[in-house]
This record gives C-alpha cells, structure tokens and sequence, in this order.
C-alpha cells in the first residue's frame, strides 16, 4: 500500500534527506586519488550523527557500513574497502539519514581526477535522465511514466538501463511502496497523487543493461565489466508535481559544476 504523506510528514522528510545531501557535500570535499571508501566512510557517518541523524544503512539489512560505494564497473551497493581511488575512476556514493523518524536517500557518482569524455558523458546522461523521471512526476502521469522518461533519455543516448535494480517509495521506512523502475511503458501501474514520496534513482550501464550479484550477497557489477553511474533524489509530489527534498547544491559548489 502506498502511504502518502501529510505536508508536516514531507517537511520531516526534507529534513532528513537534507542531511544526506549535506554528507555528500562533505564526501565531495576529500574524494580523489589515494582516497579509501573506508575514510569515506567514516566521515560521512560522524557527519550523520553531527546533525543529530542515524545512518541509515548502517545495520539495514545487516549491510556493514554507513555508505554504499561502488566504483566503475559497481552499479550499487558496494562495501567501503581500503582500496584507494585512482585517477580516472568514477565512484557512485549512496548515503542514508535516519531523522526523527524519517529517511533520506540520496546518491551522486563523483568523478577522481581526470575521467575519460566517454565516461563523463556517461554521468551526465545518467543526472539528465534522472531530471527526466522527476519531470514526468506529477498527477497526471502513473508511475511507470516515470520510468518510461529515464529510460528513453538513456538509451538515446545507446546505454543499458538496469532492471533488476529500482526507485522506491520511502518515508518512515527505507523501502516503501511503490516500486519505480527506470524503465517501462506510458501509462501503466498506480496513479501519482499529492502527497507521494519516492526516491528516483537510475542506474545506467555504459554497455548491457545485465548485472552481476557477487559472493557476498552485496556488490552488483555490469555485466560486461564497463562503468556504471548511479544519481539518486528524494521527491514528494505537492500541488500535482514533483518537489525535491534533496539537493546536488553541496556536492556541485565543492565540485564547481554550473
């Protein structure tokens, strides 16, 4: 059942996915070569609990850290390591807030030193086609419009768009229904109404849209070993469109991105 929320329930999500974005800020500041997912990692959760938030995947489904950190070929859910980021790397960085009561979650993929044009083209069809998805959330679409828009900007553009993997309602659990893939056909599945809040996040393939699980039970990688980039926003649907909670702002003035 999808549980649409009051404007006070949407100002307490905002709140939260704030917090998020204001790690990924932080996160922004120190990633580069001979930088570890684990300092990241530890970062980002004091900055968590700095705002008087819990990290929210930290113990969620037993998974062992604050942030998911997938690198290159990762599409999601990598586990921080002591393996140092190289130049030329791409790292997607997913993060969650637990705050009164609420969750944020939000992801942004980082580019380390000097990327290569193809796979900088990459994360920024990836950020477009997540625009896309939240422009096409409003009452008069159904959520597979949603997907419908991401993955019509993506494979334009000739990249694979993950199945397997899907946005998600969200709110006082992390994973709430509906379920929002980034791929699919117009006007299909639930009506959007006032009052829906989800978090959009394509996952999108240099190559195949096929993944690998690994053994253990977290890291999916692409199928043919090419990059993969992952933005993540929290929005709620208020007088008939999407407003996002979240916010690039922090991350984007570190980064110097227009």
């Amino acid at each position: 059942m999808i549980k649409l929320k009051t404007a006070e329930e949407i100002e307490l999500m905002r709140q939260a996915a704030l917090v998020v974005s204001k790690t990924l800020g932080e996160i922004a500041k120190v990633i580069k070569p001979g930088v570890t997912g684990l300092e990241l990692d530890k970062i980002a959760e004091e900055c968590i609990r700095d705002h008087g938030a819990i990290p929210a995947f930290l113990g969620q489904y037993d998974f062992p850290n604050t942030l998911c950190i997938s690198p290159n070929e990762q599409v999601v859910h990598g586990i921080p390591t002591n393996v140092p980021f190289k130049d030329g790397d791409i790292v997607s960085v997913d993060c969650g807030s637990i705050l009164n009561g609420y969750f944020g979650d939000h992801a942004y993929t980082f580019p380390i030193g000097e990327v290569k044009p193809e796979v900088m083209q990459l994360l920024r069809v990836t950020k477009e086609s997540l625009y896309k998805g939240i422009e096409a959330t409003n009452t008069s679409n159904r959520i597979s419009d949603i997907g419908f828009a991401v993955q019509q900007h993506a494979e334009a553009h000739g990249y694979g768009v993950v199945r397997e993997l899907v946005g998600h309602g969200l709110g006082t659990q992390l994973h709430e229904e509906p379920q929002v893939p980034n791929y699919g056909k117009r006007g299909r599945g639930k009506r959007i109404k006032n009052g829906l809040t989800i978090a959009i996040e394509p996952m999108i393939n240099m190559g195949t849209e096929k993944i690998k699980q690994h053994a253990d039970g977290w890291t999916i990688t692409t199928g043919d070993g090419l990059p993969s980039a992952h933005f993540e926003h929290d929005v709620a649907v208020i007088n008939g469109k999407a407003e996002i909670l979240s916010t690039f702002s922090y991350i984007e003035e570190v980064l110097g991105v227009l």
